[in-house]
């Protein structure tokens, strides 16, 4: 097995950081992404002045010696899969994608090597670590059966600037959905805390009692039909597992193709048969790199647009 490498810089600290903690310095460094990034590399003792381990809220010093070791990550223990990728932005710091329905977008229980990441991984020489070492790349997930848009890093740096768009709520989302009823009103906000459902793990539901995640989805209606069928546009103001899925089920109006939360299922005739009517339409966000402002809209896939106009729906 071979011995993982680590790479040592040495930094010398300017006059203008004199009394700075050491934490904010190095997250100020260019091979450092962020703060939490250089808050691990202190912790773990990769940080030091004279050989003697340093702590994150230690007080700099003009010209003082810094050594930062920067360790080599381990192997990946995924393998690249060789299938199509829609690509529709890629620069050295980014992708950005449109997912099919009915693919996983990471590694998870029954899916090891058959997702989204496994394909990134053969059309992409390098995607960045992130947050977790099965999730390459990834800033933020689709469901498996939602299609639509998603942006991918290349590198930390641009991970953490993507990901700190989405926890400010700077990025915007919007999503389309067609759902089984007719809202009682035109716009509507849902806010809600999120959590596992109570007896039933694959589900999550809003909690009466204000524990788990505080998710809030706005949403318009698009257009109605005699049948009972609406097409909603839904905006995230956060982003939280399965979160439209439960306010639109919750509120009376189950995303169709969804059985998980009550959504009736589509005839098998139809061409959009088996699948969540679920779709990232837009994505919006600053370029952590560029700062210039970076939108991207994407329409129904065809089959589903066809099946649409058949049951009535216009200008899909």
């Amino acid at each position: 097995m071979n011995k993982l490498i680590n790479t040592l810089f040495t930094v010398i600290v300017p006059a203008e950081y004199e009394g700075q903690r050491l934490d904010k310095f190095l997250a100020s460094l260019d091979f450092i992404p962020s703060r939490s990034r250089a808050a691990e590399l202190v912790s773990s003792g990769h940080v030091s002045n004279m050989g003697k381990p340093l702590k994150a809220s230690h007080k700099l010093t003009a010209g003082m010696c810094l050594q930062v070791e920067i360790p080599e990550p381990p192997a990946s223990p995924l393998q690249p899969l060789n299938a199509p990728l829609d690509l529709l932005y890629e620069d050295q710091d980014l992708m950005v994608v449109n997912k099919p329905s009915g693919l996983v977008v990471h590694p998870a229980a029954g899916h090891a090597q058959d997702t989204l990441v496994n394909i990134l991984l053969f059309h992409a020489d390098k995607l960045s670590l992130g947050f977790a070492e099965h999730r390459p790349g990834i800033v933020h997930r689709l469901d498996r059966d939602t299609s639509g848009i998603l942006v991918v890093a290349k590198n930390d740096r641009a991970h953490h600037g993507l990901a700190d768009q989405f926890r400010s709520k700077q990025a915007h989302r919007l999503y389309w959905a067609i759902v089984n009823g007719l809202p009682r009103v035109k716009d509507q906000t849902i806010r809600s805390f999120l959590a596992r459902h109570p007896s039933d793990r694959k589900r999550f539901a809003s909690n009466a009692s204000n524990h788990g995640k505080y998710a809030v989805t706005h949403f318009k209606t698009l257009q109605t039909l005699r049948s009972g069928l609406s097409w909603l546009a839904c905006k995230l103001e956060t982003g939280r597992t399965h979160q439209i899925r439960v306010h639109l089920s919750e509120s009376g109006l189950p995303i169709v193709g969804d059985p998980l939360y009550g959504g009736r299922k589509i005839n098998k005739s139809d061409k959009a048969a088996k699948r969540l009517l679920l779709h990232a339409c837009e994505l919006g966000f600053v370029h952590p790199m560029t700062q210039k402002n970076l939108f991207f809209r994407l329409d129904w896939p065809e089959t589903v647009a066809e099946t649409l106009r058949e049951w009535g729906f216009q200008n899909v």
